[in-house]
C-alpha cells in the first residue's frame, strides 16, 4: 500500500531557470504600464472641438505636456452637460489623482498658445493653462537596457549550444559539430542480435566472445594478472560478417556500446575530427566499462604521409593522431575496448595496428562448405521451405559466397518462388537465384542471329568439353546460351576449394578458360571478340604465376608482390630486361594452354559438335547431358567424403 501511495503521488514540476527570466520580463512590463498610466484612457478630441468647448466656458484647466499634448479638465458645471457625458473616465483603482476628460495632440506650440490667448481676449473665461514635462524612468531604463539584454541572451544561447545544452543532441546542430556522432546502445536499447545469429566464423566468434566474457567476468582473468585487451580489429572481405559480429557483441555484452563509422569523424571544418574522437572517448570513459565500435576504420586510419601534397589530408591525419593518443596514451582508460572493422587492412597505419592499440587482429574469411551450411540454416529459418530441401547441396553450389551473398540467395529464391506462384521455396528456386546473382538477369528477348547463336553454342561447348577432359579443371554444373547480364552465354562450374594451388591446377583452369576460343578456331577456323572475359582471366592468372607466386622456372623463385602496400607505382621493382622476360613468359604460358585446348578439341571434335547441337536445341544443358555424350568423368571427386575426412581428422586431433 505504501508503494502504491508513493507511485500515485503527483510529481512536482522541475524548477526551470526560464521561469525567473519570464517573471522579470512581466515585472518590467507591469512597471511600464503603471508608470505611463496606460490603464486609464481619456476621450480623444480634435483641436477645433477643444476651442469650441473653450469658448463655451466648459474647460477649467489645460495641461500642456512635453509641448505636444494637451490634457483637458472640464469644470464641474460642464461635466453635468449631456454633451460631455462620455468624457468622464473611470480612474485606475490605485490612483488618487484626477484624470483628464480629454486629450489631443497639437502641432506648433506657438500657434496653439496664440489661439488660446485670442479666445481669452474675446470671451470672459478663466481657464488655467499649465505646462508639464512628463517622463517614464522605468520605461526609459527598459528601452536603454533592451539591446544589452538581447546581446546577453543571444550569447547565453550560443554558449549553451556549444556546450551541448538544451535544444539539441550531440552533433545535431551547427554548434555541436565537435560532438561525437556515435550511437549509444545500452540496457535501455534492445539489440536483438546475439552470437546465435552468427553462423560459421568459429575462430572469430571465439575471439570476440572472450572480450565479452572479460567484461562480464573480469576477475576470472585479472586474478591471473591478465589485462583487458585495448582493441580488436576485424579484417575480412566485404560481406563476411564483420559488422554482424559487432552487432552480436552489442547484444551480448550488456555494457554501453558506442557504434559509428570512420567517415563520421571527417568534416570540412578543421579540428572537428580530433574533437569528435575526444568527445567519443570522454563519453565512453564516463560509462566504462564500455565498447566503441568503429566501422570502416580505413576512412581515418590510412597510413600517414602518403598524400603529403594534399591539404585535405591533414585533417584526417589529425583525427588519426588523436585516435592513437586516446587508445594508448598517457591518459588512457583501460576500461574502454575499441572494436574496428575494415576490408582494407593493408592501407592502415602501422601505429594503429601495433599491439597496445589493437591487440588482436581477427581475420574473418569467406566461409567454407561446412560454414556455408550453417549460414544457410540461419537464413532459411524465416523462409517457408519445401519438404526435403537439401541444405548440403545448396552449400556445395555456392563456393566463394560470403554470408551476405548467401542471405541474398535466400531472399532472391523466396522472391523467385513467389513470382512463379509456388507455395514453398524449393531447390529449383535456389538454383535460379544463384544463376541470377552470378550471371545476371536472363535476356530471352535479346536479338541474336542464327550464326551468332551457333558461334556462342560452340564457344560454350568448348569450355564444357575441355573442362570435362582435364583432371584439375573445375567440374561443370550447367551451360547456357541464354544471354544473361552482359554475357551472351555462360558456363557454371563447381570449383574445388583449395588452400594451396599447384601449377598444374592453374594451368588446367587456364586451358579450360581458353576452350571457348579454341572451339571457334577448330570448328570455324575463325576467332571472335566473345572470349574477352576468358582472356582477361587467363592473363591475370599467368601474370600471378610469374610475378607473384614464383611458379615460372625462367623467372625463378621471385615475387614482386608488396603486401605492405607501400609500392608507389612510379617505379617497377625489376629491370627492363626482366620485364621483357616476364612478358615473354606470360605469353608462352597462355599460348601453350591455347594449343593444348585446340589439340583436345580436335581429338574430340565429333563429341564437341554433338554437345553444341544439344545446346542449340535445349539452350540449357546440365552435367547429365555431358555424361551421356562423354561418359562418366574420370576425375570426379567426392566433396562430401573430403568434408567427412576433415571432420574425423579434427576429432582425432
Amino acid at each position: 500500500m505504501a508503494e502504491n501511495k508513493k507511485n500515485t503521488t503527483p510529481k512536482k514540476p522541475k524548477f526551470n531557470p526560464y521561469w525567473i527570466y519570464g517573471g522579470i520580463i512581466l515585472a518590467l512590463i507591469a512597471v511600464q504600464f503603471l508608470g505611463s498610466n496606460n490603464f486609464s484612457e481619456s476621450a480623444k478630441i480634435s483641436p477645433s472641438q477643444f476651442f469650441e468647448y473653450l469658448r463655451n466656458g466648459d474647460i477649467d484647466k489645460v495641461d500642456i505636456v512635453n509641448k505636444r499634448e494637451a490634457k483637458v479638465y472640464l469644470s464641474k458645471e460642464a461635466e453635468s452637460k449631456s454633451v460631455h457625458e462620455k468624457s468622464i473616465s473611470k480612474p485606475f483603482p490605485f490612483s488618487t489623482a484626477k484624470e483628464p476628460n480629454y486629450t489631443f495632440e497639437f502641432g506648433d506650440l506657438q500657434n496653439f498658445e496664440n489661439r488660446i490667448q485670442e479666445a481669452k481676449d474675446n470671451t470672459a473665461i478663466t481657464t488655467v493653462i499649465k505646462y508639464k514635462t512628463e517622463s517614464n524612468p522605468w520605461g526609459d531604463l527598459l528601452f536603454s537596457l533592451l539591446p544589452f539584454v538581447l546581446l546577453i541572451g543571444v550569447w547565453i544561447f550560443i554558449m549553451r549550444r556549444m556546450s551541448g545544452g538544451a535544444g539539441g543532441g550531440a552533433g545535431g546542430q551547427i554548434f555541436n559539430i565537435g560532438k561525437s556522432k556515435a550511437k549509444l546502445f545500452d540496457e535501455n536499447t534492445k539489440v536483438k542480435t546475439t552470437f546465435k545469429d552468427v553462423a560459421g566464423l568459429e575462430g572469430a566468434k571465439e575471439e570476440v566472445q572472450e572480450i565479452v566474457d572479460f567484461l562480464k567476468n573480469p576477475e576470472k582473468y585479472t586474478s591471473l594478472g591478465g589485462k583487458i585487451p585495448k582493441g580488436a580489429l576485424l579484417v575480412g572481405s566485404p560481406g563476411t560478417g564483420k559488422t554482424l559480429l559487432a552487432k552480436a557483441v552489442a547484444g551480448e555484452a550488456k555494457v554501453p556500446f558506442f557504434s559509428l563509422s570512420g567517415s563520421d569523424f571527417v568534416e570540412m571544418f578543421v579540428g572537428v575530427g580530433a574533437s569528435r574522437v575526444r568527445d567519443l572517448f570522454k563519453q565512453a570513459k564516463e560509462k566504462s566499462p564500455s565498447i566503441i565500435f568503429i566501422d570502416e576504420i580505413d576512412a581515418i586510419g590510412r597510413a600517414r604521409g602518403k598524400n603529403a601534397m594534399s591539404g585535405s589530408n591533414d585533417e584526417r591525419e589529425n583525427t588519426l593522431n588523436q585516435l592513437l593518443t586516446e587508445m594508448d596514451g598517457f591518459g588512457t582508460n583501460t576500461n574502454v575496448i575499441v572494436l574496428a572493422a575494415t576490408n582494407r587492412a593493408d592501407i592502415l597505419d602501422k601505429a594503429l595496428m601495433r599491439a597496445g592499440r589493437f591487440d588482436r587482429q581477427i581475420f574473418v574469411d569467406l566461409p567454407d562448405v561446412r560454414e556455408r551450411k550453417e549460414i544457410f540454416e540461419v537464413h532459411l529459418r524465416p523462409l517457408k521451405k519445401a519438404e526435403g530441401l537439401d541444405i548440403d547441396f545448396l552449400s556445395k553450389q555456392t563456393p566463394g559466397f560470403s554470408g551476405a551473398d548467401i542471405a541474398n540467395v535466400c531472399n532472391e529464391a523466396a522472391l523467385i518462388a513467389a513470382r512463379n506462384g509456388k507455395k514453398a521455396v524449393d531447390k529449383q528456386s535456389f538454383l535460379d537465384a544463384v544463376d541470377r546473382i552470378i550471371g545476371g538477369l536472363e535476356k530471352k528477348n535479346k536479338i541474336i542471329t542464327p550464326d551468332e547463336k551457333k558461334a556462342i553454342a560452340y564457344h560454350e561447348a568448348g569450355h564444357a568439353t575441355v573442362s570435362w577432359m582435364l583432371e584439375h579443371a573445375a567440374p561443370l554444373v550447367k551451360v547456357t546460351i541464354v544471354p544473361r547480364g552482359q554475357s551472351l552465354g555462360a558456363a557454371w562450374y563447381l570449383p574445388e576449394e583449395r588452400l594451396i594451388v599447384r601449377p598444374e591446377q592453374m594451368l588446367d583452369e587456364m586451358c579450360a578458360a581458353l576452350g571457348g576460343r579454341a572451339a571457334e578456331k577448330v570448328i570455324f577456323n575463325k576467332i571472335s571478340t566473345g572470349a574477352l572475359s576468358d582472356l582477361e582471366k587467363v592473363t591475370k592468372q599467368a601474370r600471378a604465376m610469374v610475378t607473384i607466386y614464383g611458379l615460372s622456372e625462367k623467372v625463378g623463385n621471385l615475387t614482386y608482390y608488396d603486401s605492405s602496400g607501400s609500392e608507389t607505382g612510379f617505379t617497377k621493382p625489376y629491370s627492363e630486361k626482366t620485364a621483357e622476360l616476364i612478358d615473354k613468359e606470360i605469353s608462352n604460358i597462355i599460348e601453350e594452354q591455347y594449343i593444348r585446348a585446340v589439340k583436345l578439341l580436335e581429338e574430340n571434335k565429333d563429341k564437341l559438335t554433338e554437345l553444341a547441337n544439344v545446346l542449340l536445341e535445349k539452350e540449357v544443358i546440365f552435367k547429365d547431358n555431358l555424361e551421356i555424350i562423354f561418359g562418366k568423368r574420370a576425375f570426379e571427386k567426392d566433396i562430401q567424403r573430403d568434408i567427412e575426412d576433415a571432420k574425423s581428422l579434427e576429432e582425432e586431433e
